[in-house]
């Protein structure tokens, strides 16, 4: 028997006979603390006009792990072709997302072994296939990377939960988990997890809470939610595993039996007279609280809410948060410390896990030049109006504009036409009032859908009905309400999975509020093919994505206690604003941004944009053709340039439907004519490259022509073509690839015939 070829071998086949019994024989075992071909990401979502694709997905061929969930390492392998250290950087950038000290890189000859715990001599060696180091030696050496080595290992080593469904934490989950219990090994009482709305905080705090009290390191626990939607969600949900264990402080009544607690913080504070529900528990009663949406008051020393964590100052306090609230009188970092983990809306989008936005700038004249009464003009209630310049800040808090109103409506309700008029919608407004006038000029906007009383409703705080209806809103499978008119109620925590449009008709000052708001549009619902959201933006607000703070770290800016208490404001009258109804107001702008691959908006024209993207990449017209004639497949050329960030579908759009990407690069970047998809065919047809073909042969390439005329280079490039029309109505698959001789053939005709359609340039 002939020895095998190393060299001849796939990547899978090196896996399955030199690196998986290496690994094995090392005493690694195959079921508990080896998975092969990890994805760690979903591929990043790419927007381009209205088609929307992923991209690649970033995959480990190995991960390994000392108990399920606490990874050590990661392996990439590659054919026995290259060198042994081909996969090394792969590997590194792996283990950088996964906060992991060791990478392993291997073409089945040898292991190359990079040891970043500062553990070794050599932070890169060759190591033989029989000499991979053992689970015990890494997590030796993990241990001391970790600085944890010398303590108790009860809450480190304790299993993560795990059910019949097979689900599992992130990766980014994971890291935020094990840091926050190697910090609760290593004593540290006070800790903050920032992590971007949509990315499952709730599932994180379960995961840190299971293994901390199943190891009964924290027998007591109390978990703290601002909104009662989220502690029914948590109870229901997320939590559920707790059982019997579990229960939710309500009715200010207190049961000391349970070991884990749900409430809200308003559930446990009141006035001196009702005397604060958390005093009836002893002060070192709990010894771990968890804080959701901890910048909603914990961080501020005037706050009840403040009270309730140093009345337990004993515990150990976890703050949650998408927006660490840093200010000069309230700061999340001052009370819990630096963040030992963040994971922003960038990664997040950068990931695939949380969906992309396009920002609709419109701006109103009325807003941009302001606008002043007459002398002695009078509103629509005969109350003369006060003589000077109302500006954005005035209207819809001290003049009503009612005209605006319409128009804002009128553009809403146009756009949802345009793509679909019961995509899912949450419109937030200056105040309660400004929300039901809103909710008032979007149902007359749409009198065809007058008998779908919910179609759109106002979800206030101060509205029973509205507040009813909001479970319904946020659950993807209930049709109505379709459209919410708000103000402050859906800002924060509402899970609203299918949200495609946020409609920002409010001046938004608070970066912590924004991103918020921003959040409530983040989320991915792939079965309702939610991947991405718009955001139209009246009131300029959108500004705030410039900001360095929009994604950036946390910066601590606090400076302590202010100087004078904050007094409780004086009960007095509302003062109703002034209602214009006959000021016209007209749209001065419109723009559309796109969210780009650097986490910036880009509010150059396409056309721009593109021409910038590709001169980084290209310095020549020479330059392409040479990239563009040396890649077999061309639907990879295109799928690597929109990985990019090019836009190529907007681009058609702006340039012409009828032109091959090929065309509209070559056109917009280097200033060449463009060719129609249909003379390109035509020139195909005219050359006689079609003469070498018997006569069904090239009826098969001329329908493929068609197609290419009609809807572009994918068709060539996808098998599946043959079973449409009019490929259909010449044969079977495999009669049509018969009559090139073969699959290969065939394959090899339709690769001809696209350099064919590009040879007068390529």
């Amino acid at each position: 028997m002939t020895d095998i070829d190393k060299r001849s071998l796939s990547e899978r086949d090196i896996c399955t006979k030199y690196i998986t019994p290496a690994i094995k024989k090392a005493g690694w075992n195959l079921h508990t603390q080896v998975r092969e071909e990890v994805f760690l990401t979903d591929g990043r979502v790419i927007v381009d006009g209205q088609k929307v694709s992923r991209g690649t997905r970033k995959r480990a061929d190995y991960v390994l792990y000392y108990k399920p969930n606490i990874p050590l390492a990661i392996v990439e392998a590659k054919k026995n072709e290259y060198e042994v250290g081909k996969g090394m950087q792969q590997a590194l950038e792996y283990t950088q997302m996964m906060e992991l000290p060791f990478a392993f890189s291997s073409n089945g000859d040898a292991f190359l072994f990079r040891d970043n715990s500062g553990n070794s001599d050599l932070v890169e060696k060759e190591l033989p296939l029989d000499s991979f180091p053992s689970p015990e030696e890494l997590w030796e050496s993990y241990c001391k990377w970790k600085g944890i080595d010398e303590i108790e290992h009860t809450s480190i080593d304790q299993d993560y939960y795990s059910d019949l469904t097979g689900k599992s934490p992130r990766y980014y989950q994971v890291n935020a988990i094990n840091k926050t219990i190697e910090a609760i090994s290593k004593g540290q009482n006070r800790i903050l997890l920032v992590m971007a709305t949509g990315t499952g905080k709730m599932y994180t705090a379960f995961h840190i809470i299971w293994r901390l009290w199943k190891s009964k390191v924290k027998k007591r626990i109390l978990f703290l939610v601002d909104r009662d939607v989220l502690a029914s969600q948590a109870k229901n949900k997320d939590f559920k595993p707790f059982g019997n264990a579990m229960t939710r402080i309500d009715k200010r009544k207190v049961d000391t039996s349970y070991e884990i607690y749900l409430s809200l913080y308003q559930a446990v504070t009141g006035s001196e007279e009702e005397k604060n529900i958390y005093k009836q528990f002893s002060k070192d009663f709990f010894d771990l609280i968890v804080v959701d949406e901890c910048h909603r008051g914990s961080a501020d020393e005037n706050s009840a809410w403040r009270e309730i964590l140093e009345y337990f100052d004993s515990a150990t306090q976890i703050g949650m948060t998408a927006t660490p609230k840093e200010t000069k009188t309230v700061s999340n970092i001052e009370y819990f410390g630096e963040p030992i983990y963040t994971y922003s809306l960038k990664q997040g989008i950068e990931d695939g896990f949380l969906a992309p936005y396009k920002v609709i700038r419109i701006d109103l004249d009325k807003d941009l030049q302001g606008w002043r009464p007459e002398r002695g003009q009078l509103d629509k209630y005969g109350r003369e109006i006060e003589d000077r310049i109302y500006n954005q800040k005035d209207f819809d808090r001290k003049v009503v504009l009612e005209k605006r109103t319409e128009i804002v409506a009128r553009k809403v309700t146009e756009f949802l036409k345009a793509t679909n008029r019961y995509d899912k919608t949450i419109v937030f407004c200056e105040n309660i009032d400004h929300a039901e006038r809103m909710r008032q000029a979007i149902v007359n906007e749409n009198p065809d859908l007058v008998d779908e009383t919910k179609y759109v409703m106002r979800i206030t705080g101060d509205e029973k009905e509205g507040k009813a209806e909001l479970d319904n809103f946020t659950l993807p499978e209930c049709k109505y309400p379709v459209i919410a008119t708000t103000s402050k109620l859906l800002t924060t925590g509402v899970d609203v999975q299918t949200c495609k449009l946020i409609v920002l008709d409010k001046r938004i000052q608070s970066m912590t509020e924004f991103k918020q708001i921003i959040g409530r549009g983040t989320r991915i619902h792939e079965e309702y093919e939610k991947l991405f959201f718009t955001i139209m933006d009246f009131k300029k607000a959108t500004e705030l994505f410039a900001d360095p703070d929009f994604d950036g770290e946390p910066v601590d800016i606090y400076e302590g206690k202010a100087d004078v208490p904050l007094k409780p404001s004086l009960p007095g009258h509302k003062i109703k604003p002034y209602k214009v109804p006959d000021v016209g107001v007209s749209i001065v702008a419109e723009r559309v941004q796109y969210y780009g691959t650097d986490g910036k908006l880009i509010t150059e024209s396409i056309k721009d944009y593109t021409r910038k993207t590709l001169l980084d990449e290209f310095e020549s017209l020479d330059m392409f053709l040479q990239y563009w004639s040396d890649s077999g497949k061309k639907m990879a050329i295109i799928q690597e340039l929109e990985d990019k960030g090019l836009m190529l579908d907007a681009l058609a759009e702006e340039i012409g439907r009828e032109y091959d990407p090929f065309d509209l690069i070559c056109h917009v970047v280097f200033d060449q004519p463009p060719l129609s998809r249909k003379d390109r065919a035509n020139n195909v047809r005219n050359n006689g490259y079609f003469a070498k073909y018997g006569e069904n042969a090239r009826a098969v390439l001329n329908a493929l022509l068609d197609k290419y005329a009609d809807e572009g280079i994918r068709n060539l490039e996808d098998m599946d073509v043959l079973r449409v029309k009019p490929l259909n109505d010449l044969g079977t698959p495999m009669g049509i690839i018969k009559l090139f001789g073969g699959k290969q053939n065939f394959i090899d005709a339709v690769s001809e015939m696209e350099t064919q359609l590009y040879m007068a340039e390529a």
